[in-house]
């Protein structure tokens, strides 16, 4: 097994106490929300894609953390190292303006960790600074493991992955335990699922992997206490694969509080998408269907859906011959439509100056401006 250095109880004491200091809880109606609650509020989502989660994929001076250091080894470095700007408190008032209302942030939290898997203190303060960008423009905010899960996932055997995760987990909500219910905690990102290519499963002992991975997550973040004992969280599907996830084996975890957890699939279109028929009828029932796999194992049962990367641009050449719809803004209004229909939570994933413009701040195709302040105004209508 692997070894961490013990954290003294004291130390862990004084840790909390200097977290909340400022309390930040978010009580401004004194009603306790409900998972739907939250679901109507998040609304439609953005990525900050290819940024927090940027690393070095194939070198690493650091076997055991998956470390390799980029320029002056500064939060910053990593931050714009796959082609981002340095974010900006200004982006995220764009973000808000837009009509999003929820900013995902991918994390790989192993840049900058030492040997002991401890993240570092500069890249906290960071991610840090972001969150309080998007809280101060009152959006929610999921932060989660990215990339990173994949790493440890497929370097370090089960019961090694299951004790890392809980270290890493174990750190990030502690250091953000101060933080109101709008900051949420997505467990991992695409990689549950996976395994070292030395391991033999079989596939209801991987469903068992993805169980455990998922539950190792609720309870380290439980176990931290405080806000974060009835914070929202969001656990990962089955390579976040809508199939694979309303599996009956797909089990939801153990929780200490009712009515706090999500569950992350992604892509609600995507077979249709690369099979080159976004637009026509078998997409359209194709989307309806997947959706109603997720109503049928979640929603039925209370459990939200957070679907956490959503495409926003389809080329030409990826459109079905029958397709109504001829342009990205007028498919991604059908789509969203769709998934906001069924009280899902559609986030889209977004790199660079791609769909929205970091240094200008703003959607850089005026039609789907249009579209997410329609859908958002239809959906404030609504509450």
């Amino acid at each position: 097994m692997m070894r961490f250095k013990k954290i003294t109880a004291a130390v862990i004491a004084v840790l909390m106490t200097m977290l909340l200091v400022t309390s930040c809880a978010d009580k401004s109606d004194g009603e306790v929300k409900t998972s739907a609650d939250f679901a109507r509020e998040m609304g439609i989502g953005w990525n900050l894609g290819n940024t927090f989660d940027g690393h070095h994929a194939t070198n690493y001076d650091n076997e055991a953390s998956g470390v390799f250091t980029i320029g002056d080894n500064k939060p910053q470095d990593y931050e714009t190292c796959w082609g981002a700007v340095v974010t900006t408190k200004e982006c995220m008032k764009g973000i808000k303006d837009a009509g999003f209302n929820t900013v995902r942030i991918p994390v790989y939290w192993g840049n900058m960790m030492d040997t002991e898997f401890n993240i570092s203190e500069k890249l906290f303060k960071r991610i840090e600074e972001v969150i309080k960008y998007c809280l101060s423009n009152d959006l929610y905010v999921v932060l989660n493991i990215h990339h990173y899960d994949e790493y440890i996932i497929k370097n370090f055997k089960k019961e090694e992955v299951l004790e890392i995760m809980n270290n890493v987990w174990t750190q990030i909500a502690t250091r953000y335990a101060k933080y109101s219910d709008r900051l949420i905690f997505e467990g991992y990102n695409e990689n549950v699922g996976s395994h070292r290519e030395r391991d033999t499963f079989t596939d209801d002992e991987i469903y068992d992997y993805v169980n455990e991975l998922n539950q190792t997550f609720v309870d380290a973040v439980r176990a931290t206490g405080k806000n974060n004992a009835n914070r929202m969280l969001i656990i990962s599907g089955y390579h976040t694969n809508i199939d694979r996830t309303t599996d009956e084996r797909f089990k939801i975890p153990q929780d200490t509080v009712e009515d706090r957890i999500m569950v992350s699939v992604h892509y609600v279109d995507n077979s249709m998408f690369w099979g080159n028929k976004v637009g026509g009828e078998e997409w359209r029932e194709y989307c309806i269907s997947q959706c109603e796999l997720l109503k049928k194992a979640f929603a039925d049962k209370g459990i939200q859906v957070f679907l956490g990367e959503c495409s926003f641009h389809w080329d030409k050449d990826r459109l079905a011959s029958d397709a109504k719809e001829r342009t990205s803004a007028e498919i991604l209004k059908e789509r969203t439509q769709i998934e906001l229909s069924y009280g899902f939570i559609p986030v889209i994933w977004d790199t660079n100056n791609d769909f929205y413009s970091r240094t200008e701040c703003k959607i850089n195709d005026p039609a789907s401006a249009v579209v997410i302040k329609e859908l958002t105004d239809e959906l404030k209508a609504k509450q």
